[in-house]
Parts: C-alpha cells; sequence; structure tokens
C-alpha cells in the first residue's frame, strides 16, 4: 500500500508507471497489493538518493498528506561563475532588513517575516550571517523584543563586482607577488584576503578560477622594510620633515638628510621618494632601501601649490629627470622591431616603420642615463641617430667594454 508513495519520490509529478487499478478494499482484511509492473525510469536516481521501501516506511507514516505530489530529487548542479539570482535575492533582503535596523524600528524574526513575505528561519540565517559572517554590530533586546545596531553601519560590507573587475582586482593580486618574502607579504595577503571574504561565494570561486591561471614573474625585486614603510607614509601624510642618513651608489660612507617627503613610487620593482632636500634646495629622488636611522620630525611643511609628479617625471625615461632638452634618433633593425612594437615607452614617443621591417624611435627626454642602458641591452640590434652627446656616451662605455673583453679574465676569487 506504499508503492505509489514510492514511485510518487522517485519519479517526477504527473508521470506515474502505469498499471492495473488496485482492488477495492474489503471492510476487514485487506488483500494484499496487486502486483505492478516495473517502472520505467524517467531520471536515472542512484540508490543513495532514492531509498528502499522498508527503510521509507517510518518516514512515510509520520508524513502528513499532500495534495501537492512529491518532487523529484534534483541532480547535483555545477558552480556557477556568474553570481546566481539566490545570491542576489539575499544580498536584497539584507539591505532591507539594514534598512529596518537603521531606522531603529527593534524589527525581529516575525515581524521582517511578514514584512517581505519570506519565513522567519530565512530572516534568522539572514541576521546571522549579517553578524557573524560580515561582522555587523547587531544585538538582540529582549525588552523590545527586536533587534538593533550597537554602532552607526553606512551599508552591508559586501563588494558586488563584474567580471572585468574580478580579473583587475587579480591582475592586481599577482602584481604584488614580488613582494614575497618581504616584510609586506604579510599585510598585503591580509588585505586581500578581507576583500576576497567581501564576496559572495560565486564570486570568490570565480577569484580563485581566475588566480589558477594567472601569474606574473617579478624580476630582482627589493626587500622592503614595513617599519620603514610606516614611518614615510606617516610622514607624508602629517606633512612632516624627515631626517636620515644616506648613501649613494659607490660611496662609502653615509650623509645625513633633512628633506620634506612629497611623494612616494614603486619603478621597476624597487620604492622610491621623492622630496625637497633643505640642504640642497631642490627636489631629489632617493632610494628607501638606501634610508639609514630614520627619524620622523615634528616639524610640519606645505607641498607648494602645483606641485604634480606626473609633471616632474613627464620628460624622464624612468626616474631620473635631468635638465637638459634631448631629441632622441633609434634606428631598430627588423628583428627589435618585432619585439618591441606595441610597446609604450614615453609619451613623446614617435615611431616610423620602413617597407624593409626596419623602423626608428623618437624620444624627447631632460636626461641620457636611463636610455643609454636600455640601448646597451638591445646590443647590435639598435643604431643611435641622435644627438651627439648619447652617441659619444655609447662610444665610451663600449670600448670600455671591449677592453675588459679583449684581455683573459682574472680567476674567480
Amino acid at each position: 500500500m506504499f508503492f505509489p508513495k514510492l514511485f510518487t519520490f522517485c519519479h517526477p509529478p504527473g508521470r506515474l508507471p502505469a498499471g492495473p487499478a488496485p482492488a477495492p478494499l474489503p471492510a476487514r482484511s485487506p488483500p494484499p497489493p496487486a502486483p505492478r509492473p516495473p517502472a520505467r525510469k524517467l531520471f536515472p536516481v542512484s540508490p543513495s538518493k532514492c531509498q528502499t521501501p522498508s527503510a521509507m516506511l517510518p518516514a512515510m507514516k509520520a508524513e502528513p498528506r499532500s495534495s501537492s505530489p512529491a518532487r523529484a530529487p534534483r541532480a547535483p548542479r555545477r558552480r556557477p561563475v556568474k553570481p546566481g539570482p539566490v545570491k542576489r535575492r539575499a544580498l536584497g533582503r539584507m539591505k532591507k532588513i539594514l534598512g529596518l535596523l537603521q531606522d531603529g524600528k527593534y524589527p525581529n524574526c516575525a515581524t521582517v517575516a511578514a514584512e517581505l513575505e519570506i519565513s522567519a528561519r530565512t530572516v534568522a540565517r539572514d541576521l546571522d550571517c549579517m553578524r557573524d559572517d560580515l561582522e555587523l554590530p547587531i544585538e538582540y533586546d529582549k525588552q523590545r523584543h527586536g533587534y538593533y545596531l550597537t554602532a552607526p553601519v553606512a551599508g552591508l560590507p559586501i563588494v558586488p563586482v563584474s567580471s572585468r573587475e574580478l580579473f583587475a582586482v587579480c591582475v592586481a593580486h599577482k602584481a604584488l607577488e614580488h613582494y614575497r618574502g618581504t616584510a609586506l607579504e604579510k599585510p598585503l595577503e591580509l588585505a586581500f584576503k578581507r576583500f576576497a571574504d567581501r564576496l559572495d561565494d560565486d564570486e570568490r570561486f570565480t577569484l580563485q578560477s581566475l588566480d589558477e591561471v594567472l601569474s606574473l614573474r617579478p624580476f630582482a625585486p627589493e626587500d622592503a622594510d614595513l617599519k620603514l614603510f610606516e614611518q614615510v607614509t606617516g610622514a607624508l601624510t602629517d606633512r612632516l620633515a624627515l631626517r636620515f642618513h644616506y648613501r649613494k651608489p659607490g660611496q662609502r660612507h653615509a650623509e645625513p638628510r633633512r628633506v620634506h617627503p612629497y611623494h612616494l613610487f614603486e619603478f621597476s620593482h624597487r620604492w622610491y621618494l621623492l622630496a625637497h632636500d633643505l640642504q640642497r634646495r631642490a627636489l631629489r629622488t632617493f632610494v628607501l632601501g638606501r634610508m639609514r636611522d630614520v627619524v620622523v620630525t615634528r616639524d610640519k611643511f606645505q607641498i607648494p601649490p602645483g606641485f604634480n609628479p606626473r609633471q616632474h617625471f613627464a620628460a624622464s625615461l624612468g626616474i631620473m629627470s635631468g635638465q637638459g632638452d634631448y631629441h632622441v634618433v633609434i634606428e631598430m633593425d627588423p628583428w627589435l622591431t618585432d619585439i618591441l612594437r606595441g610597446r609604450r615607452w614615453h609619451p613623446s614617443q614617435q615611431i616610423k616603420e620602413f617597407p624593409d621591417g626596419r623602423s626608428q624611435l623618437r624620444l624627447r627626454l631632460s636626461g641620457l642615463e636611463e636610455i643609454e642602458q636600455y640601448i646597451l641591452s638591445w646590443g647590435a640590434h639598435a643604431t643611435v641617430l641622435a644627438p651627439p652627446e648619447l652617441r659619444q656616451r655609447l662610444l665610451s662605455t663600449t670600448r670600455e667594454l671591449a677592453r675588459r673583453y679583449t684581455h683573459p679574465a682574472p680567476a674567480p676569487a
């Protein structure tokens, strides 16, 4: 007598297997049920999902009869890449609950359920998520029989982002890998984790998938001193002068410096401080890794109006800004043209390509030190046509290199 209930569980509504109708039941001793043909399975149901008749008897006896047929068990779905509607609905409910809390109405599960036309159990789950997962200051008032906020809350700390924004965040996270092993690794990873924890499950799954297929390979990163970073950034934000000892490349002893810090920036995996040197009365660029015995003074200062770090470095190829005005012209062979095609070296650059594959790169720079290093790395694939000062610098450098490599190399120490 329980087999029709069993088939209703294993098959979708309205698709029971055909068979003869059961015989009328006598008043006292009902006959055994008529045999039925084997059921034609419309949905593949594993034994773990569909119980045997004997195992289902107790549960069916306890169940109240319902006029609506039971649904067939759903197959497990794969997690979607984009946020699903259920997640969005939960976010919408939490926003409405937060609005009630911000209005000071002391809502409880019953009043919220009636207003949003949902179950009280759903409201309880949302409140638990808002308090435990989102860390909102929600407490329950026993006298008013409702929930309230113990501190002001501006909004839900959830970050709804698009797939393009998730990709950009993942690339930014990978770009921070050259600080792995330094003092900055832990705070950076902690900040990224806090951001990821504010995503819903589907967005976090997408971010994890992108993290597995993207990577960046930093070259020769410099160790970072977290305490030094805190001192410099504190002086920058509070507009306080710095005092430290600094050693230039090639110098054996450090010199005392007193500066007004203007700007902190990173270039080629190295951190630099652009500051006004009080003794030299000019802007100077300092490598953070060469600064020692840093002291944040109490002397306040003001950055000159109109100062713009981008404009300061606009005429340089990297971080070295000079006082000159050089029109650089470099001819590149077809191989180097293919390698460098599409790269943006400088705002002033102009590239002209020729039918035979060669090209000419034109730049307008304030100094020649950095472009000289790039040209040397290109070897015989590049030829400087102008200015004469750059050609002379390269000639002197290559002559010295030829002298060093003409003679036999000394034995390694």
